[in-house]
């Protein structure tokens, strides 16, 4: 099963930390972070750069329940 993806534009203070921990699934774009793709592999990686984001900005879903977020 894939997950879904976000990061919340309004909440993100664009620290980097995501796109540090998980450069293949986020990037700095101007004054945010997004999703390099909204759907996803389950990856350890960008589990861990989400539960690290210091404005709780990154929300990933599986079938509808909430894994990080």
């Amino acid at each position: 099963m894939t997950w879904n993806l976000n990061v919340d534009a309004g909440r993100c203070i664009a620290a980097g930390v995501c796109a540090a921990a998980a450069p293949d699934h986020f990037e700095l774009d101007g004054l945010v972070a997004t999703a390099r793709s909204a759907r996803i592999e389950p990856d350890q990686d960008a589990l861990d750069a989400a539960e690290a984001c210091p404005a709780l900005a990154i929300t990933i879903t599986e079938g509808g329940k909430t894994l990080v977020g």
